[in-house]
């Protein structure tokens, strides 16, 4: 499977599902401009007629801001659940689309698109009904798993058996606390519907490795609260504490806020 972020940060997300060899997959959000979106895909020779659907977490404008020009362009299937689907459409978030293009989904059971078995799975987060997806095509797992104000053994349930995935590393807690956001926002951010931390999504690694997991890119880094070369240092030192006998073979890398990611191939 390939795993491709288009984009992954606190300004914008979007990130690429697909086949190996084949140019047909799924989006995981359109948090970015539609221009940045073909642009991103054109750069792997992948075209929107290649996308077979769009699935978004939550109606957060990082995560659908691209979602009302892309629909009024390409009547490509949205899945999200219930709730987010109500409140893009109720707030008229993307503007006019097309609301029989919106699928519902639900937790904890699977859609199948392209060939892929896409699951959703709740998160805590503050917004109407979020949840995040596991892909799964064959014996591969691959798993989008950002804006998590914590992870439960729920959450581990999901993620346990993959072998690739972008975890959210969005803010160094120092830096957070010691900078000019407003106090109420930091409380947001560090709470339990906020946002996972470098340290936090270290731990959380250092549950998973021990399974399947061999490529992990760091994603959705706050551009305030966070630098690219932390966060990877931060969850390295916390894989390091695992001593793992085949670290070499454990991909770590950072996606890129603004611009495309090179992809990631999970076999």
């Amino acid at each position: 499977m390939k795993l491709y972020s288009i984009a992954s940060g606190s300004s914008g997300n979007s990130i690429f599902i697909g086949s190996e060899g084949n140019p047909g997959g799924i989006l995981v959000d359109t948090g970015i401009s539609k221009k940045r979106i073909e642009e991103g895909l054109a750069a792997e020779h992948i075209t929107m007629d290649h996308i077979q659907g769009i699935f978004i977490t939550h109606e957060h404008s990082d995560h659908i801001c691209g979602l009302g020009p892309v629909l009024r362009k390409y009547a490509i299937p949205v899945y999200a659940t219930e709730g987010t689907i109500d409140s893009i459409l109720r707030n008229g978030k993307c503007g006019k689309v097309d609301a029989d293009l919106f699928q519902p989904v639900r937790p904890d059971v699977p859609v199948n698109v392209g060939g892929m078995e896409v699951m959703p799975f709740s998160i805590s987060h503050d917004a109407a009904d979020p949840v995040c997806y596991t892909i799964r095509e064959g014996n591969v797992k691959v798993a989008v798993a950002t804006d998590m104000g914590e992870y439960t053994d729920y959450t581990l349930s999901h993620l346990e058996d993959c072998e690739g995935m972008l975890l959210e590393a969005n803010h160094d807690i120092n830096m957070l606390q010691a900078g000019s956001y407003p106090y109420q926002l930091k409380l947001r951010i560090l709470g339990k519907e906020g946002h996972l931390s470098n340290d936090a999504c270290g731990r959380l690694l250092r549950r998973l490795v021990h399974y399947r997991l061999k490529h992990i890119l760091l994603g959705h880094l706050s551009q305030e609260n966070n630098y690219p070369e932390l966060a990877y240092e931060t969850v390295r030192y916390e894989l390091a504490q695992e001593e793992l006998a085949a670290e070499d073979e454990l991909f770590l890398g950072v996606a890129g806020r603004m611009a495309p990611t090179p992809p990631v191939f999970i076999n």
